[in-house]
């Protein structure tokens, strides 16, 4: 069971729970826009594709700042910055190149973020509410893989992207509610 908090962590536990929910709003709403845009790559589709990744640093940086008191998480974040980082630059330079080439970069971040959400969901374990992260993780790592795959398909699209975010928002928003049900003290 994934329900054991420390008295300590409890306001570690609040911000990842905001965090979480914010993170799910924001792939949401990434989501709609990327899927009603993404027929080819275009301002507006390039725009998109960078702002996701740079959303991601951005909130792990957020998540590194409550999770500096817990420590265990704090390597698997500073990875985190960095592989999305690297993902904003290859994301940006594939935009200007076609959809194949935002697959390849999308897919490759996929798997390296995939596997350190997966690491880290597992290392915040006693925090409660982390086996979405972990499931999440591992169908990241998964989807990545596939994303590569249809790089090189007949019809490439950027429209699995969408699906991609929005169900990681979602589990997001799962271990969210989780958190929401963990006894502080328990």
């Amino acid at each position: 069971m994934d329900t054991l908090v420390g008295p300590a962590s409890t306001s570690n536990l609040v911000a990842l729970r905001k965090l979480y929910f914010q993170r799910f709003a924001f792939a949401a709403v990434w989501a709609f826009a990327l899927f009603t845009s993404a027929d080819t790559i275009n301002p507006v589709s390039a725009t998109l594709l960078v702002i996701y990744p740079l959303f991601d640093v951005v909130a792990a940086a957020v998540d590194l700042r409550s999770a500096a008191a817990d420590g265990k998480a704090v390597p698997a974040l500073y990875a985190n910055i960095v592989i999305s980082s690297l993902a904003v630059i290859g994301v940006a330079v594939a935009a200007a190149s076609d959809v194949p080439a935002v697959l390849r970069v999308w897919g490759v971040w996929a798997i390296a973020s995939g596997l350190v959400q997966l690491v880290a969901g597992a290392m915040r374990r006693r925090l409660g509410g982390q086996w979405p992260m972990i499931i999440s993780g591992a169908i990241s790592t998964a989807a990545g893989a596939s994303f590569i795959a249809r790089a090189g398909s007949d019809d490439p699209t950027l429209q699995n992207l969408a699906g991609y975010a929005f169900l990681g928002g979602v589990f997001f928003l799962v271990s969210a509610l989780r958190l929401n049900r963990v006894r502080p003290g328990a």
